[in-house]
């Protein structure tokens, strides 16, 4: 006889650890999301600003600090420094810069400039500036540091072509820079680029190497020529005010003398004319009163004198007049 059994029972596997499968992907789905929540959060530095794209558009700013965005590429946050004083080097380049558009990658062409004279001339300088407008900075241009760069090599080859190489080298360094910022703010600000040209500054400019030499014996011959003016010009001060003063003391000395010559002019025509009057009143009086007068002026002038009477038998015995007193015995 033939018999039958029943076909062996197959059970299905719960799980490697013997868990519903539907358990194993809702745990799935919770740490996926967890995941997700977790990238959500970011943080805005003190010196920045976030701005936040949702699907590519453009949703708003967030300040400094903790923050949460949409997961899953929804939203996107791009940190902007605002607040952070940024440079480029034109002609040089500092060694560890982190930013890529600080430094070019050719600093030599970039310095090497010809001046309004047509001679060469090395020019190195450096550019600060700011983002004042993070959505302006990041949708108006592509590559605003790039184009800023390029806009800041243009203006200084400009403004160094308006200029003589002697003017560049020497005496118009501060002139070459208020010019270049000046043009340079222009520009950015019609680009509505989203930055601010803080201070265009010039380092190191000098002639090409083959002629530097002669270049240093002109700059030598100039600082001499200035010295010269300067001592010319300390003698004169010392020496011109002087005789300015002694001029003005002879003047005075000589308007003095003609004050006093005149006063005295006229105290002698008053006194004549007194006089005058009073010789029209008693003549014989007036003139003998002025006889004895210049006597009295004239004798004591004339030293020891002897007037002698007519009548005299002899004057010897008068000679011992003028002789001194013995000690202790008036004279008589």
């Amino acid at each position: 006889m033939n018999s039958f059994r029943d076909p062996p029972r197959v059970t299905l596997p719960r799980g490697a650890a013997g868990l519903d499968p539907r358990w194993i992907g809702g745990l799935a789905l919770l740490v996926l999301l967890a995941a997700g929540l977790a990238r959500g959060v970011y943080t805005v530095g003190p010196e920045s600003v976030g701005v936040i794209q949702r699907f590519g558009r453009l949703v708003g700013t967030v300040g400094p600090g903790l923050r949460f965005k949409l997961p899953f590429g929804i939203d996107t946050v791009t940190i902007v420094p605002v607040k952070r004083q940024l440079k480029m080097e034109f002609g040089f380049g500092t060694p560890g810069a982190s930013d890529r558009h600080q430094v070019s990658q050719q600093p030599r062409l970039e310095s090497d400039m010809v001046t309004g004279d047509l001679n060469a001339a090395h020019v190195e300088w450096v550019v600060q500036y700011e983002i004042s407008d993070p959505e302006a900075y990041l949708f108006h241009m592509r590559e605003p540091a790039a184009t800023l760069r390029d806009l800041a090599e243009s203006v200084m080859r400009e403004v160094v072509g308006d200029r003589t190489v002697d003017e560049v080298l020497t005496i118009g360094r501060q002139g070459i820079e208020t010019d270049a910022i000046s043009r340079l703010t222009a520009l950015v600000q019609e680009l509505d680029m989203g930055l601010k040209v803080q201070q265009v500054q010039l380092k190191n400019v000098h002639p090409p190497t083959p002629v530097q030499s002669s270049f240093d014996e002109v700059n030598r011959a100039q600082q001499e020529r200035e010295q010269m003016i300067n001592q010319a010009n300390g003698e004169y001060n010392k020496v011109v005010p002087r005789a300015s003063g002694e001029a003005q003391r002879l003047l005075s000395d000589a308007e003095g003398y003609a004050v006093r010559r005149v006063n005295e002019a006229e105290g002698d025509v008053a006194r004549f004319r007194a006089l005058l009057k009073e010789y029209d009143k008693a003549p014989e009086v007036t003139r003998q009163r002025l006889y004895l007068e210049a006597m009295a002026e004239l004798i004591p002038r004339l030293g020891g004198k002897v007037i002698l009477d007519s009548s005299a038998p002899q004057f010897l015995p008068l000679m011992n007049l003028a002789q001194p007193a013995p000690a202790g015995k008036p004279a008589r």
